[in-house]
């Protein structure tokens, strides 16, 4: 699993002109599943995004979570994420999973998400063409894949 996780102090999804999540203070989360990933990446991915501490404390050093702050997250599935640039110009996306294996593990993130940091969180809609607005803060993004766990 690869994620692109961004501070924003707000982001949304739109889907066919409505809007199926929208957050303010938080985290934007682009998530990209492969073929590769089980269960194991689920939880270990969920736990480092809920406790990353990239919110800045009192002295504005960045030392505190999502959780902490009582920010949200909004999870979006984006398999572009996988896109291999090794060859030529036009991106290979074979290592992108397909809808059916990647959904359980896309709604198996979505229900740790929401356990680890105790409130309900917002998505865009799984394979839909959707339109990502957000207020990048900082800019703070991070790039993580669970294949590579620095």
């Amino acid at each position: 699993m690869r994620a692109v996780i961004q501070r924003v102090t707000e982001a949304s999804v739109v889907v066919e002109g409505r809007v199926t999540g929208a957050i303010k203070t938080g985290l934007l989360v682009l998530l990209g599943i492969e073929d590769a990933d089980n269960a194991e990446d689920v939880e270990w991915l969920s736990s480092k995004i809920v406790g990353m501490r990239i919110f800045d404390d009192e002295e504005g050093i960045m030392n505190i979570s999502v959780k902490d702050t009582g920010g949200n997250i909004l999870l979006v599935s984006q398999f572009t994420l996988h896109a291999s640039t090794r060859k030529g110009n036009r991106p290979s996306y074979s290592r992108a999973s397909k809808g059916g294996a990647a959904i359980p593990l896309y709604e198996a993130m979505i229900q740790q998400l929401e356990k680890a940091l105790g409130q309900k969180i917002q998505t865009g809609i799984f394979g839909a063409d959707m339109k990502v607005s957000l207020l990048n803060d900082g800019p703070v993004t991070i790039v993580v894949d669970t294949k590579a766990k620095e």
